[in-house]
């Protein structure tokens, strides 16, 4: 085979976004591996190039457009490469997408990946294909994710969502909310085990609605049999709703040490008037009462959080409020972003964008210093404690370090002492900043 054919059945995926997306790059790994396509190890060996994207927020709309001016002027050096998006980007701008950027060759929404090998086979002919259906029934069963690396590994457990917040696209990129079945779920988890992964996590853009289509059985359920079927893997999951989270799940996480204690929870604002306009199907009294309810059966358990800055309407009164309800809960991380209207959703139909971008820049910053030093002093008391943490990787300045994190999901950084990624290391911490915990191996 010449280096030419070699390169044009090789492709590179690159991943933006959240964690499903994570998943769904695997799903797409395998689907085009079936058909005889080979991972390149780089962008610069591929005769493929696929970008699977994520529509969730304006800036990552952004990095896609800018990104495919370097395919550009890539597809100019090397005539025959193709270059698809995938994911939730597509399925969003579906009417415009092919003027956005010459460079693309095809598109394909998150139901459609198992038409890829297709819409590569036309676009080598010269077509320019688009495979946007919504199918309600495609769960990509079968599918036996390609993952990098055996110390973790993402599961999705259902897809889609029905909550329509105001403010998000999801359930018009990825449709109705649906589950898969409770038995094929458990049996990726019993083989993940087997095969010696350390850590797994459960996704879902709403996790606990998880609803088994065969026996009926919910989140808890499921939650409580992957920590039997699994006991000695991590167990990990997002994202909770505050509307959905309930004493018996959070009493499941209390009864098996196998799954980890970090809930992450988006509450969005601290302002009852926002979250009735956010769509949210709760008030800051009963989000206040769940972080009661979760604290009291989980001791020392760590809650991270999403907070939107400058929503329709909001006023200073609201961002106080915000401010204030991230004092009183002391989160322990936070996602922190100013609104941007997202075309075709509930607030962009309804609401007017009235908050002027350097009021919410502004507020935006107010809570990022707050988060940061809350986060700093959470940190801070970890010092000189030890602490399980599984080592997930080199650190990123020294190969003499790992980095990992622990049941909490606090990132340590800490000196390598002959240990490798996928050990659980205790280690005692020894300085802290608000988003890292550095320390050494306990030896004692």
């Amino acid at each position: 085979m010449s280096t030419g054919e070699q390169r044009a059945i090789t492709f590179y995926i690159h991943t933006f976004g959240c964690q499903m997306n994570q998943a769904d790059s695997g799903i797409i790994t395998t689907i085009l591996r079936n058909e005889g396509y080979l991972s390149a190890a780089s962008e610069e060996d591929a005769g493929i190039i696929l970008l699977n994207t994520c529509a969730v927020r304006e800036n990552a709309v952004d990095r896609i457009e800018n990104y495919l001016q370097h395919l550009q002027g890539m597809k100019k050096r090397n005539k025959g490469l193709l270059v698809g998006v995938t994911g939730c980007i597509p399925q969003y701008r579906r009417e415009e997408m092919f003027t956005v950027s010459p460079a693309i060759d095809f598109i394909a929404g998150p139901d459609t990946y198992r038409t890829l090998p297709a819409l590569v086979e036309q676009a080598q002919r010269g077509a320019r294909l688009a495979a946007l259906d919504f199918n309600p029934a495609e769960m990509y069963e079968g599918i036996d994710p390609g993952r990098q690396g055996s110390t973790s590994a993402f599961v999705p457990v259902m897809r889609g969502c029905d909550n329509m917040c105001a403010f998000c696209v999801v359930p018009f990129t990825r449709g109705r909310e649906r589950s898969h079945a409770f038995s094929s779920v458990i049996g990726e988890i019993r083989g993940l085990a087997l095969s010696g992964c350390r850590e797994i996590t459960l996704l879902g853009q709403n996790v606990n609605s998880y609803l088994d289509p065969e026996e009926g059985r919910d989140f808890a359920d499921l939650l409580a049999a992957a920590g039997h079927e699994a006991p000695d893997t991590r167990i990990r999951f997002t994202t909770s709703h505050p509307k959905d989270i309930n004493e018996r799940l959070v009493s499941t996480i209390a009864a098996h040490g196998n799954i980890c204690n970090h809930i992450h929870l988006p509450v969005q604002s601290g302002s009852n008037a926002m979250l009735g306009l956010m769509n949210r199907g709760h008030s800051i009294e009963e989000y206040r009462e769940k972080i009661g309810m979760i604290r009291s059966i989980i001791p020392g358990v760590a809650i991270s959080t999403d907070i939107i800055a400058g929503f329709c309407r909001e006023t200073e009164e609201d961002h106080t409020s915000t401010l204030r309800l991230l004092s009183d809960v002391r989160f322990d991380s936070a996602f922190m972003f100013f609104y941007s209207t997202r075309p075709g959703t509930l607030a962009a139909r309804t609401l007017a964008d009235d908050v002027p971008e350097a009021l919410k820049k502004r507020r935006l910053q107010e809570i990022i210093d707050l988060q940061n030093d809350i986060s700093a002093g959470i940190y801070r008391a970890e010092i000189g404690t030890v602490v399980e943490v599984l080592a997930e990787s080199e650190s990123r300045r020294s190969s003499s370090q790992l980095m990992g994190r622990t049941g909490t999901n606090r990132v340590v950084v800490f000196d390598r002492e002959g240990h490798e990624p996928g050990d659980l290391v205790r280690v005692r911490i020894t300085g802290a900043t608000s988003a890292t915990l550095t320390g050494e191996a306990d030896l004692a």
